[in-house]
């Protein structure tokens, strides 16, 4: 017998398709946010658990042979417990990529569109005169711009093709060497791609050749503050910035001087060192920035995709074959 536990709120129907994978498996949901409000008969039967934060201490669940995140990144797993163990993790990674993909292109147009100001028009209740329209709302040109993603794996090159379809350009930075194994949505055949690729060593260059820095890449050890005061002396004047990536890869000190200094003329930013982001942050009452509540990887039919990586990877386990979006502890991701 093979003891699936979930922590989500998944329906009945939900995990009726788990347990129909196979005759070996059973199911079984309660609700957690952490390892202890599971019950310790549970978690020590647990062969494989389904969960976002719910990771069991050393001891606590002796068959474990795999966990299932409910999240594209694993920066919260590293440190614990179940990271050191060793257990296969693998993540849902490739949900997400086409909604990630078009919030950031959202961001690009409302920056191009003057967007935040035409909202503040409206809610003053203010029609400009002629002068103020030809002057303060004119477009920008995004043919013949520059986007440079960092972090140029699944959301990044879906990002990437739908702005070489405005007429970008396309930079595209991988945050390291290339990682085997099998990836959740990932193309057969990989298509034309129409971004020029750099590794890590030149970060710098794609900042200064960017119109708009785009962040998707993962918060690792190495990531953390890639983007930093020396990040931003190397952009444009006026460079926008987007981070749909995580809080911990910029550092926020010297993103609020580039804000104030115009080095950034425009942040789109969805997701915060710390979160909620609290009340007092400085970011609230910044002109310049445009904030979201972290949903820019929010996935219509989510629970139907999740359900078919999942109940895929659960065929794989229950076969003895590779995990999809298995993280690489070296890696960190």
């Amino acid at each position: 017998m093979i003891n699936v536990c979930v922590t989500l709120d998944f329906d009945d129907a939900w995990l009726a398709d788990v347990a129909a994978v196979s005759p070996e498996v059973r199911v079984r949901k309660h609700l957690a946010t952490a390892a202890e409000q599971i019950p310790a008969d549970v978690l020590a039967d647990a062969d494989v658990l389904y969960t976002n934060s719910a990771f069991p201490a050393r001891g606590q669940a002796p068959r474990l042979g795999w966990v299932q995140l409910d999240t594209s990144g694993c920066d919260h797993v590293t440190g614990t417990d179940l990271w050191e163990a060793g257990t296969p993790i693998t993540t849902i990674g490739g949900v997400s990529p086409k909604p990630l993909a078009e919030y950031v292109l959202m961001m690009i147009l409302a920056r191009a569109h003057h967007l935040p100001q035409i909202i503040d028009l409206q809610r003053g209740a203010n029609w400009p005169d002629l002068d103020h329209r030809w002057n303060q709302l004119m477009p920008r040109m995004l043919p013949g711009s520059t986007v440079g993603i960092i972090g140029y794996g699944r959301i990044g090159r879906e990002i990437g093709r739908l702005a070489h379809a405005f007429g970008m350009n396309v930079l595209g930075m991988r945050s390291g060497s290339a990682r085997d194994g099998l990836r959740f949505g990932e193309p057969s055949e990989e298509a034309a791609d129409p971004a020029e690729v750099v590794g890590p060593e030149g970060l710098a260059g794609l900042l200064a050749r960017s119109d708009y820095v785009v962040l998707t890449v993962p918060h690792t050890e190495r990531t953390h503050h890639l983007i930093d005061e020396a990040a931003f002396a190397a952009m444009r004047p006026g460079t926008t910035l987007i981070n749909a990536a995580r809080g911990g890869v910029v550092d926020e000190t010297a993103l609020l001087a580039a804000l104030r200094s115009g080095r950034v003329g425009f942040a789109a930013l969805d997701v915060f060192a710390a979160e909620p982001l609290p009340a007092t942050s400085p970011f609230w009452r910044e002109s310049n920035v445009l904030i979201t509540p972290h949903v820019a990887g929010f996935a219509p039919g989510y629970r139907d995709q999740v359900r078919a990586l999942f109940t895929e990877n659960l065929r794989r386990f229950v076969d003895g074959r590779p995990l999809l979006n298995l993280v690489d502890r070296k890696a960190g991701y």
